[in-house]
């Protein structure tokens, strides 16, 4: 029996307990303007590499060296891609030892793995051709990851910022003044807000001094949550003054109640905050990918099928 190295399957239930899980349950489970340390979504991946090393070493030859070597090196690989994530892409609040982690995580790994090895010696190993069911797999998965990693994103930049609604200079609706005036203390990029429930997709306009601005940066995955028990704010685009001065801004959307403010635009660190801008469709195809392997590994398996019984009987 040769070697075996974890298909899809195996990434994508990796990916979704390490990267989305620890973001989208601590929204679940905690205030709403609570940020996350990065310590208890570390623990995630930690935790979760003796699991996913058992399951490797099950799979693996009877040798055990072979069965806890390549599923600890694959555990370890997996850890280090979900603390990368972390680290660059979604740095959350707080300090974390980034290398006694990744350490932990592969020690955990060889101890799962050795259990792993154990266990699958009393199950079973028979090859079973590819079913249809891989491709109704499949397609979930690439629904479920779409969904799953624009919450990733957009939790992720929430609690990666480290410096959101500072101040308010003005605004337009119920919530601000009903002028929809404000003054812009120099030139430069403002950040637009989105109150409570407001449409995340408006059409803004400043007008001022004669000339008129129209706001051509959305956020393409509104990052919310900001502010406080008064009122929650949701970044959802920028604007660019030309000039300091008064201005007047002008929100068209189908909600006629809704409000919307002018403040500074929030620093968040990492690759999240590029991201936010991105399409949404490169963002859900991003997330899909997974799901694709699978359709993909299930298409190549049953292919393989046939015509592995046909090769076994022109031998015989």
């Amino acid at each position: 029996m040769s070697l075996r190295l974890p298909g899809p399957g195996v990434l994508s239930a990796w990916l979704a307990a390490t990267v989305p899980a620890p973001l989208v349950v601590y929204e679940w489970t905690h205030r709403w303007e609570e940020d996350q340390p990065v310590f208890i979504a570390l623990c995630w991946p930690v935790l979760a590499s003796p699991v996913l090393a058992a399951v490797l070493a099950a799979r693996q030859p009877r040798r055990a060296a072979a069965a806890v070597g390549v599923s600890t090196l694959v555990t370890t690989a997996f850890l280090a891609m979900s603390l990368a994530f972390f680290r660059w892409v979604v740095p959350l609040t707080g300090e974390a030892r980034w290398g006694w982690a990744l350490l932990g995580g592969a020690a955990l790994a060889v101890a799962g793995g050795l259990i792993g090895y154990a266990v699958g010696g009393c199950l079973p190993h028979r090859a079973r051709p590819a079913s249809r069911r891989g491709y109704l797999i499949g397609g979930l998965t690439v629904v479920i990851g779409a969904l799953l990693t624009q919450s990733a994103v957009r939790l992720g930049a929430e609690d990666s910022t480290i410096q959101e609604l500072s101040r308010e200079y003005g605004g337009v609706g119920s919530y601000p003044t009903p002028t929809g005036r404000f003054t812009a203390p120099a030139a430069g990029a403002y950040a637009i807000y989105a109150v409570g429930f407001a449409p995340a997709d408006p059409d803004c306009r400043l007008t001022g001094g004669g000339s008129e601005v129209r706001a051509a940066e959305p956020v393409s995955v509104p990052p919310g949550d900001y502010g406080g028990d008064y009122a929650s704010f949701a970044w959802v685009a920028t604007v660019r003054v030309p000039t300091p001065g008064s201005w007047t801004l002008d929100c068209r959307t189908s909600d006629p109640e809704a409000s919307y403010v002018v403040g500074d635009v929030p620093e968040i660190r990492g690759a999240v905050g590029q991201v936010i801008h991105w399409p949404v469709g490169v963002i859900w195809l991003l997330g899909a990918v997974p799901g694709l392997l699978i359709v993909a590994d299930t298409a190549r398996r049953r292919r393989a099928g046939p015509m592995a019984a046909v090769s076994g009987r022109m031998t015989a």
